[in-house]
């Protein structure tokens, strides 16, 4: 690190978590956030202010003024533009030592390997099933962490998954997938569009996310790894579930 790099990153580096070596490997690291809206949004500008030295982002949408009550990475002025494109000038404004990938597409049913190859770190910040599903397919063939967020109305969720880090090990010392967590896709799947959203939530849940990927690259604490955060934002209270492997999982089993 360069004299400008290491005054940026003074406050992690005085950390006995991350400290120096914590920060070359965030320097080094590659994270792909697939979906750049209510959750990409926030979790990129952490990401980004922490010094990952590569963000792939990858979504296909557009910006919305409807966006705008919580994705705070755009503009007013930006509405229609292109959101990977705009997010990546806004990103590198912040910080100019991040690598910046905009991929501008809509993550695929299948074949998506190609998209998250190289990433040490996949976060999932979409809003529909059949993409979560995808996503998490990819990570377990690939055996890169995935880190999931969700939101919804007033609550949210957050989960690490390493299924496919452990998969090659036997079966009691496997750690689950996301598929394990929601098997199939609920009849009454709902997104924020039908429900609706309080902004300050995607900002929490977004910025969780980035928090365990931070620590997933500068090996520091404990990840959510087998456990999944729900989180209330109307009671402000919060509480961990346990997930075990399902050993009928269509992915991981």
């Amino acid at each position: 690190m360069n004299a400008a790099e290491t005054e940026r990153y003074a406050r992690h580096i005085l950390l006995k978590e991350i400290g120096g070596p914590g920060q070359q490997r965030l320097r080094k690291a590659t994270v792909a956030i697939v979906g750049m809206g209510g959750l990409g949004a926030p979790a990129a500008l952490y990401l980004a202010a922490a010094g990952v030295g590569r963000l792939r982002l990858i979504d296909h949408d557009t910006v919305a003024l409807s966006n705008l009550q919580r994705q705070v990475l755009y503009k007013s002025a930006e509405v229609g533009a292109v959101k990977v494109e705009r997010a990546a000038n806004a990103l590198k404004a912040l910080n100019p030592h991040v690598e910046i990938e905009a991929v501008a597409a809509q993550f695929p049913p299948s074949g998506g390997n190609t998209l998250l190859a190289g990433a040490d770190i996949v976060l999932d910040g979409t809003d529909d099933f059949a993409t979560r599903f995808a996503v998490n397919a990819a990570c377990h063939a690939l055996g890169i962490t995935l880190i999931s967020g969700a939101v919804g109305r007033w609550e949210g969720q957050v989960g690490t998954f390493k299924s496919g880090l452990t998969k090659h090990l036997p079966p009691e010392q496997r750690l689950p997938c996301y598929r394990c967590l929601v098997p199939d896709i609920p009849p009454d799947a709902e997104t924020c569009a039908q429900v609706g959203i309080v902004g300050a939530l995607t900002g929490v849940i977004g910025a969780m996310m980035a928090l365990e990927a931070v620590k997933g690259v500068a090996q520091a604490g404990d990840s959510l790894a087998g456990r999944v955060l729900l989180y209330d934002g109307l009671s402000a209270s919060s509480r961990t579930m346990v997930l075990k492997p399902d050993p009928h999982c269509a992915v991981c089993a």
